[in-house]
């Protein structure tokens, strides 16, 4: 299939860099040989509209890629709902804004799939936006990236810009928070298993029931999903990105105390929130384009807890 849009030469900025997804979108795009600019929090806050629109300005990238969020799970959605809310909506306008005032050519935008209606048919597919009430627990966020959704597709009818949007199912891997108060599942799982093989704990604690079921692609999967939706997507609706199957956080659990090592049992802690009863992504979309994910849950877990062990010094904790 003919590429749509060639990234090869061109100037492609990733917004967030630091982060798990826009590291992993920067490793990969260096790895092939493509020129990723990225720039510190110290020099440049995505808060500033002033500084955003400076920087964008001045380096001229051909490609902008916003992979840059305040994220985390259920507990920092829920007792932060503003911060999530504001500082989302600021850092995609500016960015999404900035893009189109210097001309850039190309901007992806990273969504999430918690945009989709709490009780929406399973799989989601793209149509179900809007069609229903969101998920309380993380509805800041999810307004957040839908506004975003919509800036890139207002710029595109309005002014012709080339923007898209790509959502994707939940993640882990490589770069991940694993601080309990912000963390994601895995992540969180990930932690209390290892934490409970060392201290000989005979149980370990997981939130809610167990019986929810979640959809989880690896990280590097999604930064290759990026690069491949760059040059070949060019609508103006958004395309979901997973993997197209899903499991009960029950066994998630059993899975991941599988790849620490953890031979305990579960308790399960049914006075805290669930969340969204399923959240599976239909992936006919972006299947229908030629690309799939390509990492097995088991081996994306032992990926990342092989990168978890090794870096303990510079997690974030």
């Amino acid at each position: 299939m003919a590429k749509l849009y060639d990234l090869q030469g061109k100037r492609i900025f990733v917004a967030g860099h630091r982060g798990m997804v826009g590291a992993a979108i920067t490793r990969h795009l260096n790895q092939r040989g493509m020129e990723a600019l990225t720039v510190d929090r110290t020099e440049l806050d995505l808060l500033d509209q002033a500084g955003v629109k400076k920087w964008i300005s001045e380096n001229r990238p051909d490609v902008m890629i916003v992979a840059a969020a305040k994220v985390g799970g259920i507990l920092a959605n829920d007792t932060r709902p503003a911060e999530f809310i504001y500082e989302n909506l600021v850092i995609e306008t500016n960015l999404i804004d900035a893009a189109y005032r210097a001309g850039v050519e190309r901007v992806v935008f990273l969504g999430s799939s918690c945009i989709y209606p709490k009780f929406a048919a399973q799989p989601m597919s793209e149509d179900a936006l809007l069609t229903g009430p969101l998920e309380p627990t993380n509805e800041w966020y999810a307004i957040a990236k839908i506004a975003g959704v919509k800036l890139a597709q207002a710029y595109r009818q309005q002014y012709g810009c080339r923007y898209i949007s790509a959502m994707p199912t939940n993640l882990y891997g490589i770069g991940d928070n694993f601080n309990l108060q912000g963390a994601h599942v895995i992540p969180s799982l990930m932690r209390k298993a290892h934490e409970a093989k060392l201290s000989g704990q005979a149980a370990m604690e997981v939130w809610g029931t167990g019986t929810v079921r979640r959809e989880f692609l690896f990280v590097d999967d999604l930064a290759d999903a990026v690069i491949f939706l760059a040059e070949n997507y060019d609508e103006p609706g958004p395309i979901n990105v997973g993997v197209g199957e899903d499991l009960t956080i029950r066994d998630l659990a059993e899975l991941v105390c599988s790849a620490v090592g953890f031979t305990g049992t579960l308790e399960f802690d049914a006075s805290k929130p669930d969340g969204t009863p399923q959240k599976l992504l239909d992936v006919k979309k972006i299947s229908s384009l030629g690309w799939k994910a390509k990492t097995a849950l088991d081996i994306g877990l032992a990926a990342t807890y092989e990168w978890y062990l090794a870096n303990q010094g510079e997690l974030r904790l």
